[in-house]
């Protein structure tokens, strides 16, 4: 057994600061993107790669940076994740044009794809010891991440209002350099032999870019349009590839037998339906709050911060016990649900509308959604995971939660531009574009709902196929 660490509380500091920042990331440029617009040039429909460059580059490559993890060593992985995310917020707070603030944003997603993971095989490995200080490690360092949200939406209407945009990229550079200097407080823990599926991850990255950029265009250039049709085809294509390459290589990636975990498939299809209704929310309700209500940079951080105030209240201290009670399955299905009411609500927005009457209550039962399904999400994805590929179930789940942010908001962005919302200045169009959107989110979102309630198995049901599975797989190895 491993000596116990004795500068593992301070080291779990530095790993819930890193969990911190890579989910502020996701949340402090939302209220910077008008004034990045105007200054960048960006279309009303490109203004979502600024979120999509940086979700599609840490969803893609998650698995990858698990991967390099394990071979390389989890210290030497993290260290490296801040060094290129403080390079990519250098590029992107420099930007003086569209196309260089996008690469920045790639850049920075590349960094946290390799720290998120990096960062919990380091805690694992600090706390394995003793499963009660495990679970509070856990406890503070998933508590980490709904009070990013939080800070990012706070601190990008401080930065844009009363600095300029480009601060919610330099804040980074700062943090990541006293990161890297406490970095020693870390393991030192040295990798193993095997192979990076390269080919892999390399696929599957662009098999969903391209699939982004098709739906992105799209509105523009024509659904049916020869480009649009071979952009959708290539797409496939590649995501089928990755398949194909995960089948037959020696080290996958994924290897495609984790898909036999009870209710894996189910919590994955929840989360990706979850990302593609929550993201877009949030990324419509800054632009009616500020192209629509005119609200400024830091008054939008403000109006947002009730919603993600009640988030974190309910992640880190009710939906837990609720989960305890109820089990994962009603809590997913019903809080999707109640996300599809909060943004049928949000879709009755009007052009003169008011924050205490179209944003605040509406804004409020799509946070409680939102917090009543997403950890027992996660949680039903890797329950029935063995200890061995718990790890690789929770990067599954990361990155289909990313991929669906990223299909979603290109999706819904193409409906709210057909419907009205490029017409910057036009109050009413805009306003229809964006209430089309909250109109699609839902359904979406009660989809979700509804189709976990009445596929995913309960926790007896997945406890007694994960029993049978190992029961089998013994037989087998005897």
């Amino acid at each position: 057994m491993s000596a116990v660490n004795p500068r593992r509380w301070w080291a779990l500091v530095v790993l819930a600061a890193a969990q911190f920042m890579v989910i502020m990331d996701t949340s402090i440029i939302g209220v910077a993107l008008p004034e990045m617009q105007k200054d960048l040039g960006f279309s009303q429909g490109e203004l979502q790669w600024v979120f999509n460059a940086y979700v599609i580059a840490f969803g893609g490559l998650l698995l990858l940076g698990g991967r390099l993890s394990d071979l390389l060593g989890a210290r030497k992985v993290f260290v490296t994740g801040w060094t290129v995310l403080i390079a990519g917020s250098v590029v992107a707070a420099a930007a003086q044009s569209a196309s260089v603030e996008v690469v920045g944003r790639a850049v920075q997603g590349v960094g946290g794809a390799l720290i998120a993971p990096s960062a919990m095989t380091l805690l694992m490995m600090l706390f394995a010891h003793d499963p009660k200080e495990l679970g509070k490690a856990m406890a503070l360092y998933g508590a980490a991440a709904p009070a990013g949200g939080t800070a990012g939406v706070f601190m990008g209407g401080v930065f844009t209002q009363w600095l300029s945009w480009p601060w919610v990229f330099i804040i980074y550079i700062p943090i990541g350099l006293a990161t890297l200097a406490a970095a020693k407080l870390l393991p030192a823990v040295g990798g193993r032999r095997g192979g990076v599926d390269v080919l892999g991850a390399v696929s599957v990255t662009a098999g969903l870019a391209l699939a982004v950029f098709a739906v992105v265009r799209a509105p523009e250039v024509g659904w049916s349009s020869t480009g649009t049709v071979l952009e959708l085809v290539g797409a496939v294509a590649l995501l089928a590839l990755f398949f194909v390459i995960q089948k037959t290589v020696r080290e996958p990636l994924m290897p495609l037998g984790i898909w036999r975990v009870p209710r894996l498939g189910s919590a994955n299809l929840a989360m990706a339906l979850l990302g593609a209704a929550w993201i877009p929310m949030w990324y419509f309700l800054n632009l009616y709050l500020q192209q629509v209500l005119g609200y400024g940079a830091f008054a939008s951080g403000a109006a947002l911060l009730p919603m993600t105030v009640l988030l974190m209240i309910f992640m880190t201290a009710i939906t837990a016990r609720l989960m305890a009670k109820f089990g994962a399955k009603p809590l997913i299905g019903g809080g999707l649900l109640v996300l599809a009411a909060g943004l049928v609500w949000l879709s009755q927005v009007q052009p003169t509308g008011t924050f205490v009457v179209d944003v605040l209550p509406a804004s409020l039962v799509a946070a409680l959604g939102m917090s009543l399904a997403y950890i027992p999400a996660m949680m039903a994805a890797m329950s029935g995971a063995p200890q061995e590929q718990a790890g690789l179930a929770s990067g599954i789940v990361n990155t289909t939660y990313q991929v669906g942010s990223a299909l979603g908001l290109a999706a819904l962005t193409a409906v709210a531009t057909s419907a009205g919302a490029g017409k910057l200045g036009d109050l009413p169009a805009l306003t229809d574009g964006f209430s089309a959107a909250f109109v699609w989110a839902a359904a979406i979102a009660a989809a979700g709902g509804l189709i976990t309630l009445l596929s995913m198995r309960g926790e007896k049901a997945a406890a007694a196929q994960a029993g049978a599975q190992e029961a089998t797989g013994e037989r087998a190895a005897a």
